[in-house]
């Protein structure tokens, strides 16, 4: 695929990411995750509680509860449970990964990861940089 066609597929798929995460009940931050593999969407995810927990993702002094899953993480336990595999995916994500979640995905055997913003913290874009996942930050338009 053309560099060019490649990056208009790249937006489309993160603008697609960006409405998922519109679906999560969190409040302080709406991430949404996309998993693609050979033009497929196989998997999907945003952030938010475990099934059958409570939709609400802060407690009343607006922290986030430790049980709140990550996009990324919902997205790739998804694929886990499925027929499919991420190896050789690319996850585009509204929010770069945390550490943790660059280790699913790192695990998972995705090969690039599209992100529109950047978490706090790089360490997750660092690690996954060392282990020869390919990286694209790509903002909104």
């Amino acid at each position: 695929m053309t560099e060019k066609k490649q990056l208009k597929y790249d937006k489309a798929y993160l603008k697609m990411a960006l409405e998922w995460g519109k679906l999560s009940h969190c409040k302080r931050k709406q991430v949404g995750a996309l998993i693609v593999k050979d033009r497929m969407i196989i998997s999907d995810g945003f952030n938010g509680t475990p099934t059958g927990f409570d939709n609400c993702c802060e407690d009343d002094e607006g922290v986030t509860k430790w049980e709140v899953l990550h996009a990324e993480a919902n997205a790739i336990l998804k694929v886990a449970s499925s027929t499919q595999s991420a190896k050789n995916a690319t996850l585009y994500i509204t929010l770069s990964p945390c550490t943790q979640c660059s280790k699913l995905i790192h695990q998972a055997g995705i090969k690039r990861v599209v992100y529109a913003k950047n978490y706090r913290d790089t360490s997750g874009i660092d690690f996954l940089e060392k282990a020869g996942v390919e990286l694209k930050h790509l903002p909104y338009e």
